[in-house]
């Protein structure tokens, strides 16, 4: 089996919920059915224009707002918040199978976390479990009392709150709410409803699982693709089990095509290239997207497949960026046709537009600007602003 790059794409978008004209109420059932579509969704506290997961779902639901995501996790208990390869909204139906990975963090973390400020973290335990037993959910803030607190960073945690979070790694805890995006705990007895709570799976049922619905959501992958998707597989486990998997036809071989015209190997379900032609053409509506969208995740797979080289600048020097520290990418039909350096004014009321870099051979005319300013109208209204300004030498050369 074969596929050539634009059904690559094509196939890949239609899983990613990026091909069809973005539609749909983005609450309630519908907004759960997208979230269980994409796997998980990134959280991210970033609030340049808004807040990762509240971009990665505007994307795709243009009537979401990020007051439609809260009573998922925290009312109707639809979702929880647990680690892929960071901080995600995950379905709830899903929690037996986050059990593996609940027992590798707990080990992991132990001997990690066994050093510095937060070496002392074992012995908060107890008392973190009985305060919560005796007064109910709590934040970092809640415990700790004449612990010294962070001065070295987001990560320079004390030990009461390590304990909090290797409770909540471990599954002991899980997170009831977040109140000004701070996470707070509760125990998982108290969050998780049956009957997820209560179902317990084998390891190799895990397994399987994991590389079943890794390779729904992403249409084709290699073992190693297969075991970053959820991000809990050992490597050797991914490619056991697509060896498996091939010998009893449950997926074949795919070679897919790159934008350089080399092909790579993967695997794929058997019906792969029948489901590519039938995928929806992607809409020409142009798109902006988060950093940290699912689809754009795998950097080296984003360039391969849309030749798309990207990485966000956060940690590079001022001086030594080629674009902006948090830059957004445009998706316009199957091609990511430029990256958008932007912030939402708030004390202004403005969505304001410092730069736009198209990428390489693309020809950003009167159409593809009309385009982007109809979307840029989109955003501004979901973030709450009033307008959008334009900066002076907002559009900028790609290769200066």
């Amino acid at each position: 089996m074969r596929l050539e790059n634009r059904l690559a794409r094509r196939l890949f978008l239609h899983k990613h919920g990026l091909a069809a004209a973005p539609s749909g109420p983005g609450k309630g059932a519908d907004l759960q059915a997208l979230i269980e579509q994409l796997g998980f969704v990134q959280v991210d506290s970033v609030r340049t224009v808004e807040r990762a997961h509240d971009m990665i779902l505007f994307a795709r639901r243009p009537a979401y707002r990020p007051s439609h995501l809260p009573p998922l996790l925290e009312k109707h208990r639809g979702l929880f918040e647990h680690w892929t390869h960071d901080a995600s909204v995950i379905p709830c139906k899903f929690f037996p199978y986050w059990r593996m990975r609940f027992r590798r963090d707990e080990e992991r973390l132990k001997t990690r976390w066994s050093e510095g400020q937060r070496r002392a973290f074992s012995h908060k335990i107890d008392d973190i479990l009985e305060r919560i037993q005796a007064h109910g959910p709590c934040g970092s803030a809640d415990v700790g009392e004449g612990e010294a607190r962070s001065k070295g960073g987001w990560w320079d945690w004390h030990p009461s709150k390590t304990a909090l979070e290797y409770l909540w790694r471990s599954g002991v805890l899980s997170v009831t709410r977040r109140e000004s995006f701070r996470k707070v705990y509760d125990l998982t007895e108290h969050v998780i409803p049956d009957p997820y709570r209560s179902i317990d799976v084998s390891d190799p049922e895990t397994v399987d699982w994991l590389c079943r619905n890794a390779l729904e959501r992403l249409g084709f992958a290699t073992a190693g693709e297969l075991a970053a998707f959820w991000d809990t597989l050992r490597p050797h486990e991914a490619k056991s089990w697509m060896d498996d998997a091939l010998k009893s036809g449950l997926v074949r071989p795919v070679d897919v095509q790159s934008t350089d015209g080399s092909w790579r190997k993967s695997v794929a379900f058997a019906n792969a290239h029948e489901e590519a032609q039938d995928a929806p053409e992607p809409t020409k509506r142009l798109r902006v997207l988060s950093p940290f969208d699912p689809a754009l995740r795998d950097r080296q797979r984003a360039e391969r497949l849309f030749g798309f080289n990207y990485r966000i600048e956060i940690f590079v020097p001022a001086a030594k960026r080629k674009y902006g520290y948090y830059v957004f990418p445009l998706l316009e039909g199957d091609r990511l046709v430029g990256r958008i350096d932007m912030a939402a004014n708030r004390a202004d009321g403005s969505l304001d537009v410092t730069a736009l870099w198209p990428e390489r051979g693309v020809r950003w005319g009167d159409g593809r600007q009309a385009r982007l300013e109809a979307e840029l109208t989109r955003v501004a209204r979901f973030t709450g602003v009033d307008e959008v300004t334009w900066k002076s030498g907002w559009l900028r050369n790609s290769f200066e």
